[in-house]
């Protein structure tokens, strides 16, 4: 398994940092926030996240495909949120410009070099076994 910090693994880790985060979450709504329901929702969200992750450090073509598409979304989130979006433009103010376009070029950077990398959409030959 290729854990390194590459442009071929750059979702792949993000994906494992939110499924780290969300798992935190889950701890800290379960165990200070006393709720039973959240935490179970939240759990299979961090479940989900920490599968696309770990498959796609295995270099699974169906796990790298979902987190392109997540990569993918994420980006268009952002495209979005910049021309449309109220409510982060009044927690931010003036800097909500610069803040969402960083997001989003980054995002868009780490989406692009991980289709890129992994040759996600180069006609490949089917072999059958």
């Amino acid at each position: 398994m290729k854990k390194s910090l590459t442009w071929a693994n750059s979702l792949d880790w993000f994906l494992a940092l939110l499924a780290l985060l969300t798992g935190l979450a889950v701890l800290h709504t379960f165990v200070l926030g006393e709720h039973y329901i959240i935490p179970t929702i939240l759990l299979v969200v961090s479940v989900i996240f920490g599968n696309l992750a770990w498959y796609g450090f295995a270099q699974v073509n169906w796990a790298k495909r979902v987190n392109f598409w997540c990569g993918f979304l994420l980006t268009s989130h952002g495209v979005f949120a910049l021309f449309w979006s109220k409510k982060y433009r009044e927690v931010l103010g003036d800097q909500f410009e610069l803040v969402c376009t960083v997001i989003t070029l980054t995002f868009l950077v780490l989406t692009w070099m991980y289709a890129k990398n992994n040759k996600l959409f180069v006609k490949q030959e089917y072999e059958p076994s």
